[in-house]
């Protein structure tokens, strides 16, 4: 007796081909906010300009999105996620072991580089009228980035005060900020210059803290 397969149910594949049809176009029309939000600020920003910028019509937009706020916070979303897998997987012991050069060279870079290939982040961070559910996202994101500094810093330096950690990851995250905001304005190498000057202050000011050499290692 022949033996037959099972039919596929009618029409299972076509509800996956289409929900990867969907995700693509959620894609391009949030790479579309993007670069629509770098380049007006959010505040100016229209559904049909971000519409214009994907190359497809307002009523297609509206199928996935409701409104220009609705697109900021999964364009914010998913930002966030990248930033905090990306940025966590910095503050490590493995980093610490470095001397203060090297582990600035390996932390600020890839924390520069996600920001210049993402500057719609600091745009729609900056606007003051962005969803607050972005503005609360982000202040959670900063706390526990912030709190995995001060563990570096303790793992680096056990002996100094809770305070003087929290004292010290907060000024960290000041002058890494201002100093990005200048790299993020300039471009070539003026970008690369201001890149170097933020890693000097960064030493400049840690060095005296936490040292410059290799920590020593905990038996």
């Amino acid at each position: 007796m022949t033996e037959t397969k099972a039919a596929q149910p009618a029409g299972e594949a076509k509800p996956r081909r289409r929900q990867a049809r969907g995700e693509r176009r959620i894609q391009q029309l949030l790479d579309a906010a993007a670069s629509v939000f770098s380049r007006t600020g959010y505040t100016s920003a229209s559904t049909n300009a971000i519409a214009r910028e994907a190359g497809v019509s307002p009523g297609t937009l509206y199928q996935f999105f409701p409104n220009k706020e609705a697109i900021a916070v999964e364009l914010g979303e998913r930002l966030t996620h990248r930033m905090r897998e990306a940025h966590g997987a910095l503050f490590t012991p493995e980093y610490a072991s470095l001397p203060l050069g090297e582990m600035l060279d390996a932390v600020v870079d890839p924390m520069i580089e996600f920001n210049c290939q993402n500057p719609v982040f600091l745009t729609l961070i900056h606007s003051g009228d962005i969803p607050g559910v972005m503005t609360e996202e982000h202040h959670a994101l900063h706390a526990a980035l912030q709190a995995r500094l001060e563990e570096l810093i303790e793992f680096i330096q056990p002996e100094l005060s809770a305070e003087r950690r929290a004292r010290t990851a907060t000024m960290v995250f000041s002058l890494f900020k201002a100093g990005l905001e200048l790299v993020l304005a300039h471009e070539g190498e003026e970008r690369d210059a201001y890149v170097e000057e933020l890693k000097a202050s960064l030493h400049g000011y840690l060095a005296p803290i936490i040292g410059a050499e290799t920590p020593p290692r905990t038996p």
